[in-house]
This record gives C-alpha cells, structure tokens and sequence, in this order.
C-alpha cells in the first residue's frame, strides 16, 4: 500500500477540518431552529444573532479551508499543464478500471 505524502495527509486534515466543522454548524443550527419556535422579541433577536454568527464562522471556516487549499490546487493544475499526456494515459486507465469494476457487478 502506498504510503500518504506530507501534502496529501495535509489535504485530509483540511478536509477532515472542514467537515467536522460543517457538521457541528449544522447541529447548532438545527437546535437553534427547534427552539426559536416559541421565542418572540429580544429572545428572538439574540437567537437570530447566534444564528448569524454560526454562519459566519462557518463562512470563514469555508474561505479558510480554500485559502489552504489553494497551493495544492496549483500544483495540480501546473502538472495538468506541463504532463498532458501522461494526465490524459491516468485518466483512460482510471475509466478502464473503473468500467472493468462496474461490469462486473452486473
């Protein structure tokens, strides 16, 4: 098995970051919602403003994640660039081994 470069295992933990984050605004999110049925007023208010908070953060988690992703996505697009061929020869044997697997189950 091969074994996971620095930059990969970076693009994980990014990856991972960002999912977990994801995850536990949609869980305040969903709470915030099911008690904000009965608030009126200033309780409403504060509620709104926690709420437009969490998405702020959850913004800025997003822009954070593609500010650290953006020199691995670089770096792709200049391999892309200076190996077309040898991009194009992974692509054809990716789709192969793909089709190969999904006949298969038929």
């Amino acid at each position: 098995m091969a074994r996971k470069t620095a930059a990969q295992a970076a693009d994980d933990q990014i990856k991972d970051q960002a999912f977990s984050e994801l995850q536990a605004l949609i869980e305040e999110s969903e709470k915030l919602l099911k008690s904000s049925a009965s608030l009126v007023g200033e309780e409403g208010e504060n509620l709104r403003q926690q709420v437009g908070m969490k998405l702020k953060q959850a913004l800025d988690s997003v822009s954070s994640v593609r500010e650290r992703s953006k020199p691995m996505v670089q770096a792709t697009e200049q391999y892309i660039g200076g190996h077309p061929w040898q991009t194009v020869a992974i692509s054809a044997g990716l789709g192969l081994l793909a089709g190969l697997l999904l006949g298969r189950r038929s």
